[in-house]
């Protein structure tokens, strides 16, 4: 309780943040209205679902890096699932929420540009998943190196100062994102090969339409 007062009082205190937040969750809701996608309860109910599913793996880390990062028992796939299931809208909606409640566990704010590469940007960025419909790992892929370059990018930008005196900060940003990236992309993709992700997604939700149906692994 007292990190979430902590984050939130943070990010109120830093206005320029705030609305910068506010104009990429006008964005995602304009774009989904643009696409006429309309929400169902079950759709919503597998939306929560699957941010309290990303919650709680994140929490099972395998390993923590001291300046933030985490390598985690594949607590992206709950969100690249609702990518799977009903395409990049719904995926980027999920990406920014979990994106903000990452934001409240943990609030590290220094630049209001920042704040997008660090926090909703990153899990936004796995939406990208649907760009390749029906192609399981190839989607997954893409949407780790969307989620890198978020991190790398905030990484040469704003905390370059924390490379080493001898290390130029595209190296720095590089090799500390890749340290978890990586293993964490890798974990994702044993996950899903072993689920049987096509009759999960079926299953989520009967009666909307599946985005990729012909989705093969």
């Amino acid at each position: 309780m007292d990190t979430l007062i902590k984050s939130m009082t943070e990010l109120l205190t830093q206005p320029a943040s705030l609305f910068t937040l506010l104009a990429v969750l006008i964005f995602i809701l304009g774009y989904l209205q643009m696409r006429r996608i309309h929400f169902t309860t079950g759709m919503l109910i597998n939306v929560a679902l699957m941010l309290a599913l990303t919650i709680v793996l994140h929490q099972l880390r395998l390993f923590h890096m001291p300046q933030g990062g985490s390598i985690t028992l594949g607590a992206m796939v709950p969100l690249l699932f609702l990518t799977y299931r009903y395409g990049a809208g719904i995926g980027c909606l999920a990406g920014f929420l979990y994106g903000m409640i990452n934001l409240m566990q943990d609030a590290f704010i220094v630049h209001p540009l920042q704040v997008l590469f660090d926090y909703p940007l990153p899990y936004m960025a796995l939406a990208i998943a649907a760009a390749v419909p029906g192609r399981l790992y190839a989607g997954a892929a893409l949407a780790f190196s969307a989620r890198f370059l978020c991190h790398y990018i905030s990484g040469v930008v704003f905390f370059g100062s924390y490379a080493p005196p001898d290390m130029s900060p595209y190296l720095y940003s590089l090799v500390f994102n890749a340290t978890y990236l990586v293993p964490e992309a890798v974990i994702c993709l044993v996950i899903l090969r072993i689920l049987p992700v096509p009759r999960l997604l079926a299953a989520m939700d009967q009666r909307t339409p599946l985005y990729g149906a012909k989705l093969t692994q």
